[in-house]
C-alpha cells in the first residue's frame, strides 16, 4: 500500500510531488491498465474540486473508456466528438472552463461544469486521453494544464507494452 504526503503549497510543487508519487506507482509495473488505474486514484484524491478523473484509451482510432473514478461514465466516443474526442482528434489539450458553451459536448455527469483533457502521445502514437472533470466552472487554468501534461508525458512509455 502506498501512502503519499502530497502538501497543499502552490500548484507548481503540487504538480511536482504529483509526479514523483506517478513515478513510484508506476516505474515497475508493465500492466497499463493498472497504471492508469493508480494514475486516476491518485489525481481523484489530490487534485480538489473533481468530479470524475480517468482515462479513455485509442482502441480502433476511437475512445473506449478505460480506468476512472468517479459516477459511470460514457463507454465510447468517437475522434473529434465532445471534449476528448477533440483532443484525440488535434492531439492537443483542451481546457474548457464551461462545458455547456462547448459545441458537441458529450454530458456523462450532468454536474460537471469544467474540464480538462490531456492526450497522451507515445513515440508519435495516441494511446488515449486523460480526462478530468470538475463541478466548477473555471476551475482549471495552464497550471492545470501544464502539470498534467507533465504527468502524461512520464506515464506514456509505461503504458504501451
Amino acid at each position: 500500500m502506498y501512502d503519499f504526503a502530497i502538501a497543499a503549497g502552490s500548484k507548481t510543487e503540487l504538480y511536482r510531488e504529483l509526479s514523483v508519487a506517478l513515478d513510484a506507482l508506476t516505474v515497475d509495473e508493465p500492466d497499463a491498465i493498472a497504471n492508469m488505474a493508480n494514475a486516476a486514484a491518485l489525481l481523484w484524491q489530490y487534485l480538489p474540486d473533481l468530479n470524475w478523473a480517468g482515462f479513455y484509451r485509442n482502441i480502433g482510432d476511437e475512445l473506449v473508456l478505460g480506468p476512472f473514478q468517479g459516477k459511470a461514465a460514457c463507454i465510447r466516443i468517437p475522434f473529434g466528438k465532445g471534449v476528448c474526442g477533440a483532443a484525440a482528434a488535434t492531439r492537443e489539450t483542451q481546457r474548457i472552463d464551461d462545458v455547456h458553451a462547448f459545441p458537441g459536448h458529450i454530458a456523462c455527469d450532468a454536474a460537471s461544469a469544467s474540464e480538462l483533457v490531456v492526450p497522451i502521445v507515445h513515440q508519435g502514437a495516441l494511446i488515449g486521453v486523460l480526462d478530468l472533470d470538475s463541478p466548477l466552472a473555471n476551475r482549471f487554468d495552464a497550471g492545470d494544464a501544464a502539470g498534467c501534461e507533465a504527468l502524461m508525458r512520464l506515464l506514456a512509455p509505461r503504458l504501451v507494452g
